[in-house]
């Protein structure tokens, strides 16, 4: 009789739990404030605070060197209530061996260092540390994104920076000038996922985190040849991680969208165009949009966001509709602070168009 009752208690646990897996995830919608490992641990309770008292209920933070320092900020998060999606910055160079030197930026953009250098032990042996330390502290991460726009030379030195900008920049993989050392490093970021799922399984808190590919830049072919940076469309890389295998180890192609200064119509067209490879079900992943951004440089205050809240409006609509048929689950504006033409705490408050962008009720702009 008890054996029957614990087999009963048993199946019922089972299908409560499998129950629970079932029930459809609402899309996160949330913000972005990297580098808080930057601050001091007042000036980190003073961010985070504001974000989880303007109302959002997710933020993308990120994994970067000084690692206590951003591990002391997923703390406060947590005790936030603040659902985390965390970017693990790959530019961390105890992931690299000693003496690697990166890839030069020619004074215009940072040195980085080249994704095919990664040494994928001491990456593990550093993930393990920073999840194990996680763990201690009960912090649960919702999410995990290894890695930020590998398609593009300003985080990727497999990538080239070229001496002087206004020539033409790759259009195809043929083009890129180390065609060899991309492809490596784009195996060697199959296995940082798979790595990334392997560890995060280790854990106790966070072993359900969802795992989502590195937000892919959507830097155009016009833009790459005025700045003379190479870069690959978003579409064609996570064609080139797939064939990798890399659908075994996600469950989200990460992209950042930057619409520029479109409006309405033409801001949906975009949207709609650069996610294509959004997919759902069997035929691939959805989108995570782990960066999006509408600018506005005025800098007085009060603000006026009235044109910006219209245009984020419109994207919001656009994201509905794609969130609607499954393929896309998550939008994270970018910046709360940092940005001046792209941050939403402007004048000591959220903007309009900041509330707009991380309400997670906001259907958006009807389509027209």
């Amino acid at each position: 009789m008890a054996l029957s009752c614990a087999l009963v208690a048993l199946c019922t646990l089972v299908r409560a739990s499998a129950a629970e897996s079932e029930v459809p995830q609402r899309p996160s919608i949330g913000v972005n404030r990297v580098n808080l490992a930057w601050l001091t641990r007042p000036d980190q309770e003073r961010v985070l605070t504001q974000i989880a008292a303007s109302g959002a209920t997710h933020v993308r933070l990120s994994l970067s060197r000084p690692v206590d320092k951003s591990i002391e900020a997923l703390a406060i998060a947590d005790r936030l209530g603040l659902r985390i999606l965390l970017e693990i910055q790959l530019g961390n160079e105890d992931y690299y061996p000693p003496g690697t030197r990166p890839r030069t930026g020619f004074g215009r953009i940072w040195d980085v260092y080249r994704l095919s250098d990664l040494d994928l032990s001491r990456y593990r042996g550093g993930l393990r540390a920073a999840l194990r330390a996680i763990d201690d502290k009960g912090i649960r991460l919702d999410a995990v994104e290894p890695g930020n726009e590998i398609n593009y030379s300003a985080y990727n030195g497999d990538l080239l920076v070229f001496r002087k900008p206004g020539g033409r920049t790759p259009r195809s993989l043929t083009e890129i000038a180390n065609r060899d050392a991309f492809e490596r490093g784009l195996d060697r970021y199959v296995d940082i996922v798979r790595i990334t799922r392997e560890e995060l399984g280790g854990t106790l808190h966070s072993r359900g985190a969802a795992v989502v590919s590195a937000g892919l830049s959507d830097v155009s072919s016009a833009e790459a040849d005025q700045r003379g940076m190479e870069r690959l469309d978003p579409g064609s890389v996570i064609s080139l991680l797939r064939a990798r295998g890399i659908d075994r180890e996600i469950d989200g192609y990460g992209i950042h969208v930057y619409p520029g200064r479109k409006t309405g119509a033409s801001l949906r067209r975009r949207v709609t165009n650069l996610l294509d490879f959004c997919r759902s079900g069997d035929v691939g992943k959805p989108c995570w949009v782990t960066e999006w951004g509408i600018a506005n440089t005025t800098q007085t205050c009060p603000i006026d966001d009235r044109e910006r809240e219209s245009a984020v409006r419109a994207m919001r609509g656009a994201f509905s509709r794609l969130m609607g048929a499954k393929r896309l689950a998550a939008a994270f504006y970018y910046d709360w602070d940092t940005q001046p033409a792209y941050s939403i705490w402007r004048c000591g408050e959220l903007s309009s168009a900041g509330a707009a962008a991380i309400d997670p009720n906001n259907a958006g702009e009807p389509a027209r």
